[in-house]
């Protein structure tokens, strides 16, 4: 565990995999708990109506301080079908 000077904690230095996905013409990050993603794969996201199929565009290894987007604000990919 790491301290801060301040006295806190600071947070583990976790990684994440971030997919750029295309659906229904938005393009939206995405975080993948499945390590076999790859650049053209076709995946499942959550959307605000349901879920939707998608095609990965981008993948980026980042932690919670490079992410593209706010990990407590991004949500995770469903499934990955191809």
């Amino acid at each position: 565990m790491i301290h801060s000077m301040g006295g806190g904690v600071i947070r583990q230095c976790e990684s994440f995999i971030y997919c750029f996905v295309q659906f229904n013409g938005e393009k939206r990050w995405y975080i993948s708990p499945f390590a076999l993603v790859a650049v053209d794969s076709v995946v499942v996201v959550p959307t605000p109506n349901g879920t939707a199929e998608g095609r990965v565009l981008r993948i980026e290894r980042v932690t919670a301080h490079t992410a593209p987007y706010p990990v407590n604000r991004t949500k995770e990919l469903l499934a990955v079908k191809n």
